[in-house]
């Protein structure tokens, strides 16, 4: 009997092994599947047989974790017939942007963070498959209303309970401006007022943002790095000594640190302008600490695995030591960057040079940022030692 892929509970009885299940899509082109070892998604792998070479090509896939089981042979599917049209053509094929999911990808080849939001909230909703010249106001005014409507996942803990929560306006118009992006490079503004004024529907919603609030002292960020788990400990406390996004340190590489001069080169932040700047000598030491006997590319803050650390990876091991120091509750990876520079301002620190070395998007002083000494900022950092 043929495998069939497609069906979830067949893919999850299959064995583990190194070797990809199979299942033939079309002469020529095959899907393979190879379930996780530990708990989790498995990895999704084409294959294409290339005329020119007389063998065959791999390609793996991913895992599409972020998409709903049933819905992961159908996206693994399609990138596999891609890739196979792409080997068939010698390695050059046509890119066809014919809807709004055709739109999106092609957006989101230049921005990672577009791909993840266009994962979770574009490609598995009905306005994937709408045509770019029949896009309307009232086709995304329908998808903002099921963004709005969606839960966002607090936690994503394989044991208990989830727990969700209403989607906040600032996310929702972080979702929004994503694909509002992608649309632009593609469709012309509508006449206002009509239904062809597609970019009416995409509006940001008007002081969305919320201030944070929470804020823990040094004593409250002792204690949660006395707490943390072992392993992501060096991760935590560098957001304890930089007031630096969590992603954007996430993303560093050993190459970013400069040991000699103790400067931190940070590529990619919400800004997209990568900056460079003079980190504390406590900073200082722990990169050292972190890069030592790594190759350049490799992640400056690594998790055991060998990857760099994200979203999902960081969470649990922050919101456990949160439990277990009996600090308050909400307090996430965010907090401690709002912690930091919180410290900054307090300790009398001007509110442009702040701007400047945490990449803040402040209207409010936007249109007096200037050029601010690298030097004066390190002694200001100085100071966030625990």
């Amino acid at each position: 009997m043929a495998l069939d892929l497609s069906k979830v509970k067949e893919r999850e009885a299959l064995p583990s092994r190194r070797e990809p299940h199979w299942q033939r899509i079309r002469p020529g082109c095959f899907l393979g599947y190879r379930p996780s070892v530990r708990e989790g998604a498995g990895t999704w792998i084409a294959r294409a047989y290339d005329e020119d070479q007389r063998g065959y090509r791999l390609k793996a896939l991913g895992d599409f974790g972020e998409l709903p089981g049933r819905d992961r042979f159908a996206a693994a599917k399609k990138e596999a017939e891609a890739f196979v049209d792409l080997v068939e053509s010698g390695g050059q094929t046509e890119e066809k942007v014919e809807t709004v999911e055709d739109a999106c990808r092609r957006y989101a080849k230049a921005n990672p963070e577009a791909d993840g939001r266009f994962k979770r909230h574009v490609y598995s909703d009905s306005i994937a498959k709408l045509k770019l010249a029949k896009v309307r106001r009232n086709h995304l005014k329908d998808w903002r209303q099921r963004l709005a409507e969606k839960p966002a996942l607090v936690s994503r803990r394989k044991k208990g309970d989830r727990v969700i929560r209403p989607r906040a306006p600032s996310s929702i118009n972080r979702d929004m401006a994503m694909l509002r992006a992608a649309l632009n490079k593609i469709l012309a503004p509508g006449a206002p007022d009509t239904e062809a004024a597609w970019q009416e529907a995409l509006k940001p919603i008007r002081n969305a943002d919320r201030q944070r609030t929470l804020y823990l002292d040094r004593n409250q960020r002792r204690a949660l790095l006395a707490n943390v788990a072992a392993e992501a400990e060096p991760f935590v406390r560098a957001l304890c000594l930089l007031p630096l996004r969590p992603g954007a340190v996430a993303s560093l590489t050993v190459a970013d640190f400069d040991k000699r001069t103790s400067e931190l080169s940070i590529g990619k932040d919400k800004s997209g302008k990568p900056r460079r700047i003079l980190i504390p000598r406590a900073a200082a030491k722990l990169f050292a600490g972190q890069a030592k006997d790594k190759l350049p590319a490799a992640p400056l803050m690594m998790q055991a695995n060998g990857k760099a650390w994200n979203k999902e990876t960081w969470k649990k091991p922050i919101a456990d030591a949160v439990i277990k120091a009996k600090l308050p509750d909400g307090a996430t990876a965010y907090t401690l960057r709002h912690s930091t520079i919180t410290d900054l301002v307090n300790g009398g620190l001007p509110l442009l040079t702040v701007a400047q070395i945490s990449d803040t998007s402040a209207e409010m002083i936007e249109r007096h940022y200037g050029h601010l000494s690298r030097h004066a900022a390190a002694e200001a950092l100085a100071g966030l030692a625990l």
